[in-house]
């Protein structure tokens, strides 16, 4: 079926009106947003005029965030960036900081640890276990302030 000149034309016209009426919609809607989003929003200037509200904080917390506690642990330098962790590390004795060393940051399965203490796979976990609870005490100590 051939398309005659007059029915091309009919469908560009019909395309463009389309065209239109979507863009119309489209822009109509974009409106009715931004009016919706201007009754909710408050303005910057009228909370520092009105209200005196300061536009930023400074705590302690994060005051240096970047800084850094190195610690050595069985000839190893390890940089911790929570400074009560790196106290409450060294607050344990030798043994307990070794085998927390070992465990989490030098990758021992419990049957390696057991194995260069001479003991049984149930030991070492005694010993992660008890240097955790003991290193959990010690945190503790520092959050609550006693230390």
């Amino acid at each position: 079926m051939a398309c005659t000149e007059a029915y091309r034309e009919h469908i560009m016209y019909s395309f463009n009106a389309f065209c239109k009426v979507v863009i119309r919609y489209a822009a109509i809607n974009a409106w009715r947003d931004r009016n919706r989003r201007r009754q909710k929003e408050i303005s910057f200037e009228y909370l520092t005029e009105e209200k005196f509200y300061p536009l930023s904080t400074s705590d302690e917390f994060l005051k240096s965030p970047y800084e850094q506690y190195p610690i050595t642990i069985c000839g190893q330098t390890i940089i911790l960036t929570n400074g009560e962790l790196a106290a409450a590390l060294l607050s344990l004795p030798e043994k307990k900081r070794e085998i927390i060393y070992l465990y989490f940051f030098g990758n021992y399965t419990q049957q390696e640890i057991a194995d260069l203490y001479g003991q049984c796979k149930s030991t070492a976990w005694h010993y992660i276990h008890s240097a955790l609870q003991m290193l959990q005490k010690e945190m503790e100590g520092f959050s609550h302030g006693e230390y």
